[in-house]
């Protein structure tokens, strides 16, 4: 059979060794006996699975692998591990056959494997291991490997004292087969007998965590008897998606990745010197609401496939430590020294990554746990970095992060004691994170630990009644103020005010019992009913509070701003109860809608048992809700009992809602950057970035489905809402107003590709805009050239609509109109049209046609003109159009019958009159007739002499063009026409302004 990898001379090759040295076969024996019972002894999914990434990433394509346990038809089990990737070649072959001499050792990508002595695995469980590839097959064979060595006489004795072992996998053949469809290489492994349960516990145990460190490897079938299991990986970079058959969980990763110096890989074997890249992971898995989920401990080292070190931290670790020959334990050395390093960086970086909850605390190392060396180096490492990272929580400041050596923990933590000491403990950990359980972690952290005498010191008596306070300030009125400062004030939601200054003094009219969920720094009633009591406090920097001064307070509007995060937090106060207090304030201080912006921030409930800003919210039944997608934005719940004037002052909509800012970065509105963008268009070229006015925006515009119910509504808005943008002198449309346009809001058409009913220039290009005078104020579709000319894209839509042959264009306006449209997309890059305009009615392939620059050669111009406006050169440019004087090359050919000065031509004294000479200088000269190009013409320029037939119209044209006055040649026509009325023809002109 064909033999593609030349496995004949490799067994040649072999067997003449071991012929020539019998102790050659016993080291080969030896060294495979060590690999399959000691190293490689249950390794042989993993080495399947890093076998497989390693073909991936050779082929760089995502890895697949497939295990499948069958019957072999004859009452045995075989395993078959397909895989993607690069196929067999004869390196690899050859590497198989080989001890520690692995074709991988230089990979143009990396790899996981190093030393080529994996596969011995398969022996383990099979004496028979053959592979198919696409590129040929190979088989391995104790049989037949027992029957070469049997022949060899001088191993005969050796052969008898090893029982009949020999070692498989130093002589290869040549086999029959092909992997399955979709696949590479296929690993077949006939099972030895009583090997079947061990390799159906191991497929049964594999674990999709197994990917976290093969990064080539995408997805694993596990295949039992016909029944698939599914284990996939989904990187999201800092998160990554396990799945194993239907259960998908997600993990937290933190890599590091970096190369080695030389100087420490010197000590390494040759092989794996040039091999200095290295990436380092740790991974975690995740709950639900994203907390860490401790992995058991311990752990082990992986290598990145597992290894027999321990790790007592409870997460995953990838890394390439040095590993043995029998890749199950770590060489010392400076490798590992920097590698330690490295992953404690990335520790650090793990933990300040993860959400502030608790759990975070049962990763870090618990001192005296660690169980080998190179545990300990790990675990004193990532100690040492977690005492100097900011990763822990600050009580109150969400968001904030502090180091080990700054915090605080309350020995007696509650929520509430959490949230009064906040501002008198800087650095005090949450109530969640001072739990006794995690007492061993915090102190290996060194966070400092407060006790109850030193809490009772900072509060000076928090808890008291409030009637004990009232009491209290009242025999204290007339004291000295400073000593006074840091009193405290029971406030009315329990909490203690370290000190007056702004604590609220309540009046009659506040609503302070439905006040409380706000947690404002409202005085308790009880505490400041005595007069005296209350005007202690006001001498203390207290202040009165009535409903509006409360809704101005920066602690309520902080509140309302962060009130829908409150609402999803179950551990927060009932966000019903803080609603209705906010309403409730509302109501007492009359706000109007608009008033305090901020108020659409508040959470209320919506239709769905949900939560929802009150700007996002409709009220039911309104206009507004029915010209809206549905489910675009929430409807407001029926358990708000409010008038509806005051959920209007909050933002409920009840119709399209104004929203304003300073730049249009801060517009949240749907393409407000395109906004600015196409305004900025409008600016003069080479303007500086100008100053923006105060901007007003309309909100949810992308959310209507029904424009004709809706367009009504925007007419109705105030005129802020419409108003054209100055900006540095420079009108250009506001937000509204070029959302319109820009969007097919007419009766499906986009405003700003219809015309207005008026806009006669536009007639034939554009269709009439049909809507009320109001409504196309607001839309403002174009009227006239210059209004498309004025955006960047409806100069490139009308370039595309004058090509159109079904349209056509007012002569009046076609003259000059390809000159203004290069004018206007000076400095675009311009694809140039498939048809140009050449008449009004009439449109060409732009092939053939011609700008004419020269008018003399109009005769011999074969293609038909493009007008150019007297711009033929930007006109040329512009539709990629070859100009005439680049088409025709002519001159000159007839002999003039005669030459005279322009002076002398008859009529000329009425020609200079009219191009306001005195007269006329230079000559002409009168051909009979005038040829150029083989062909007559009527007239031809000449810098010192001009050429003409005689006729009129001639002499009118090249007296034009040498006058500079084109736009003329009618009237010097008419001159040289009728000389002998050039009298009265002067009288004509001097009746004109």
């Amino acid at each position: 059979m064909p033999d593609p990898f030349a496995t004949a001379e490799l067994r040649r090759r072999v067997l003449a060794a071991w012929t020539d040295s019998p102790a050659r076969f016993r080291e080969d024996a030896n060294a495979e006996e060590d690999l399959v019972r000691g190293g490689y002894r249950d390794r042989l999914l993993v080495e399947m699975a890093q076998n497989a990434a390693d073909a991936a990433a050779r082929a760089r394509v995502p890895g697949r692998l497939r295990l499948e346990l069958t019957s072999d038809g004859s009452g045995g089990e075989v395993l078959r591990a397909a895989n993607t990737g690069a196929p067999l070649d004869a390196a690899g072959v050859q590497g198989l056959a080989s001890l520690r001499a692995s074709a991988k050792r230089a990979e143009p990508v990396e790899t996981v494997g190093r030393y080529g002595v994996g596969f011995a695995a398969v022996l383990a469980v099979s004496d028979e291991p053959a592979l198919h590839s696409t590129t040929g097959s190979v088989a391995f064979s104790a049989t037949r490997t027992r029957a070469e060595v049997a022949g060899i006489g001088a191993l005969a004795d050796e052969l008898s004292r090893r029982d009949g072992a020999v070692p498989v996998l130093r002589l290869p053949w040549p086999a029959e087969g092909v992997p399955p469809e979709g696949f590479a290489t296929e690993v077949v492994l006939p099972l030895r007998a009583g090997a079947g349960g061990t390799v159906r516990a191991a497929l049964a145990g594999l674990d999709a965590a197994l990917l976290l460190g093969l990064p080539g490897l995408a997805a694993v079938d596990v295949v039992v008897d016909g029944a698939t299991r599914s284990l996939a990986v989904r990187d999201r970079g800092t998160e990554v998606e396990l799945t194993d058959g239907g259960r998908t969980t997600t993990w937290r990763v933190q890599r590091r990745t970096g190369e080695l110096a030389p100087a420490t890989v010197a000590d390494r074997p040759v092989e794996e010197r040039a091999r200095r890249g290295y990436a380092v992971t740790w991974a975690v898995p995740l709950t639900h609401d994203g907390a860490p989920e401790p992995l058991p401990v311990p752990q082990r080292v992986h290598a990145p496939t597992p290894s027999d070190e321990p790790l007592s931290l409870p997460v995953r670790l990838v890394a390439p430590f040095p590993l043995g020959p029998d890749r199950r334990h770590v060489l010392p050395g400076p490798v590992t020294d920097v590698l330690v390093d490295v992953a404690a960086d990335a520790y650090a970086g793990l933990l300040a990554g993860l959400p502030a909850h608790p759990a975070v605390l049962g990763l870090v190392p618990r001192v005296g746990l660690a169980g080998a060396e190179l545990d300990a180096a790990l675990g004193t490492a990532v100690l040492e970095r977690l005492r100097a990272a900011a990763w822990l929580p600050v009580a109150g400041h969400d968001g904030d992060r502090q180091c080990p050596d700054r915090a605080v923990v309350l020995a007696e933590a509650t929520p509430e004691r959490v949230a009064a000491l906040t501002d008198v403990l800087p650095g005090l950990l949450p109530a969640d994170w001072s739990r006794r359980t995690d007492a061993p972690a915090l102190a290996a952290l060194g966070v400092r630990r407060v006790g109850t005498a030193e809490v009772v010191e900072a509060v000076r008596g928090v808890g008291r009644p409030a009637a004990w306070w009232g009491a209290l300030y009242a025999a204290l009125d007339g004291a000295d103020r400073e000593e006074l400062a840091a009193l405290p004030v029971p406030l009315a939601d329990g909490r203690t005010a370290h000190g007056p200054a702004g604590v609220l003094l309540p009046d009659a009219e506040l609503p302070v019992p439905r006040l409380g969920p706000l947690g404002l720094r409202v005085a308790a009633p009880g505490a400041v009913a005595p007069p005296a009591a209350r005007r202690l406090l006001e001498r203390l920097g207290a202040r009165p509070a009535t409903a509006a001064g409360v809704l101005a307070d920066q602690d309520v509007r902080a509140a309302v701003e962060a009130s829908l995060d409150a609402a999803d937090d179950a551990w927060d106060a009932d966000p019903a109860a803080f609603a209705e207090a906010v309403l409730a304030l509302v109501e007492a201080a009359g706000t109007v809608p608009g008033e305090l912006p901020w108020l659409a921030e508040l959470a209320l409930p919506d239709a769905d048992g949900g939560w929802a800003p009150a700007g996002e919210l409709v009220l039911p039944g309104s206009p507004f809700a029915a010209v809206l997608a549905g489910g675009s934005l929430g409807t407001l719940g029926s358990t708000v009992a409010a008038d509806p004037a005051v959920l209007r002052a909050v933002g409920v909509l009840d119709g399209f809602a104004l929203t304003g800012a300073e730049d249009p970065d801060e517009l949240d509105v749907d393409a407000a950057p395109d906004w600015a963008d196409a305004v900025l268009d409008r600016l003069p070229p080479g303007s500086p970035p100008p100053r923006w006015p105060q901007l007003t925006a309309v909100r949810d515009l992308e959310l209507v489905v029904d424009w004709p119910r809706a367009l009504p509504l925007l007419t109705a808005l105030p005129a802020a809402a419409w108003a054209d943008v100055s900006l540095d002198g420079t009108a250009v449309p506001g937000y509204l107003r070029w959302w319109l346009r820009t969007h097919p809001v007419l009766d499906g058409a986009r405003p700003d590709r219809l015309r207005h009913p008026a806009g006669t220039e536009l007639q034939g290009l554009y269709e009439p805009a049909r809507a009320d005078p109001a409504l196309l104020e607001l839309l403002r579709p174009p009227a006239t050239v210059a209004d498309v000319l004025a955006d960047v894209d409806g100069a490139l839509d009308l370039l595309e609509r004058l090509g159109d042959p079904r349209r056509t264009v007012p002569p009046a306006v076609l003259g000059t109109l390809y000159a203004r449209l290069a004018r206007a997309l000076d400095g675009v890059d311009v694809a140039p049209p498939a048809r140009v305009r050449v008449a009004a009615d009439r449109a060409v392939p732009a092939d053939g046609a011609v700008v004419l620059d020269a008018p003399w050669l109009l005769p011999l111009v074969e293609g038909p003109l493009v007008p150019a406006g007297g711009e033929p050169d930007a006109v040329a440019d512009l539709l990629d159009l070859p100009l005439a004087t680049e088409v025709v090359r002519a001159g000159v050919e007839s002999r003039p019958a005669r030459r005279l000065p322009w002076s002398r031509v008859p009529g000329a004294a009425l020609a200079a009159a009219r191009l306001g000479l005195a007269a006329l200088e230079g000559r002409v000269a009168v051909h009979e007739p005038l040829l150029a190009g083989g062909r007559p013409v009527s007239w031809w320029p000449g810098e010192e002499e001009d050429h003409v037939d005689g006729s009129p119209a001639a002499l009118g044209r090249a007296l034009a063009w040498r006058a500079g006055a084109w736009p003329a040649r009618q009237a010097l026509a008419e001159a040289f026409a009728a000389p002998d009325r050039a009298a009265e023809l002067a009288a004509e002109d001097a009746v004109g302004p």
